[in-house]
């Protein structure tokens, strides 16, 4: 794939994949790349994976059987073959690499350009806690946290990386300074995201005058658990450019470069910005 300069008439096309992962990194792999094949036939140029994609297990220590040294291990062998073979970006979703604890992980996001070769990683920040009935989730029992804000340069601009509960802290996404594209691989309990997904997700787009991608697990998983799916683009004046609701599929849409101008010269919010 020939890398377009921001100057480009066409809008850069970026794909979110929505899963339905399972406790089988091989079957989840699997489908992952059967998704990553249909977008890129679609016309993606970059595909964003959900948190985790790689791996639902049972119990939030499963993940540390299969967690992955920095720079090898199949995961990282299947995002970098993915992104060669089909020409694409691909930011991939989550995935566990080891951690200063043996007994848990970073929650990592990996980025590979068109030739395969890592260009960018960020560990998750924010860890979720959450208790409410009979649902309960603390993150930070298998989960180390990261700790610095990371982003790229991709052909059509600043690409910010965040995950998941991240969503939550607008902070953050100020620090990544001016992106053409924010991106939140996710898996959100139906609870939450019920209540908070869209909500959230739009207030980033508006408040950042940017496109905003969010790729999520969608739908009853093996180990009981149910997330809320509802994969998004959504543009910087807040519209929802494409969705998809409940189970697997590939949401999709163009970065356009000339809509996010003219949002930001009809209302320029984003330049107003006293506080830094």
């Amino acid at each position: 794939m020939s890398e377009r300069s921001s100057e480009s008439a066409a809008p850069f096309q970026v794909a979110a994949l929505q899963m339905v992962s399972a406790p089988d990194r091989d079957r989840n792999l699997a489908d992952a790349g059967r998704l990553i094949a249909q977008a890129a036939r679609s016309g993606a140029q970059l595909v964003l994976l959900p948190e985790y994609f790689c791996y639902m297990g049972f119990k939030d220590t499963d993940k540390l059987a299969i967690r992955e040294t920095p720079g090898d291990g199949p995961i990282q062998r299947f995002l970098s073959d993915a992104a060669r073979e089909h020409g694409v970006w691909i930011i991939g979703g989550t995935l566990p690499l080891q951690s200063p604890e043996p007994d848990r992980v970073m929650n990592t996001t990996l980025v590979f350009d068109p030739r395969g070769q890592q260009v960018a990683r960020y560990d998750k920040i924010h860890l979720f806690n959450f208790e409410k009935g009979e649902e309960s989730f603390d993150e930070a029992r298998t989960i180390f946290p990261g700790n610095e804000v990371r982003s790229f340069d991709a052909p059509f601009g600043r690409v910010g990386l965040s995950v998941c509960y991240d969503l939550r802290f607008p902070e953050l996404y100020r620090k990544l300074g001016d992106c053409a594209l924010m991106v939140v691989p996710s898996a959100f309990t139906y609870t939450t995201g019920r209540a908070h997904w869209q909500t959230l997700l739009t207030a980033r787009a508006v408040e950042n005058q940017c496109y905003v991608l969010a790729a999520a697990q969608g739908g009853n998983h093996e180990n009981g658990r149910r997330t809320w799916g509802h994969s998004m683009l959504i543009d910087p004046w807040g519209e929802i450019v494409d969705v998809k609701d409940e189970g697997p599929g590939v949401v999709i849409g163009g970065i356009d470069l000339k809509r996010i101008a003219a949002v930001r010269q009809s209302l320029p919010a984003y330049r107003h910005r006293v506080l830094r």
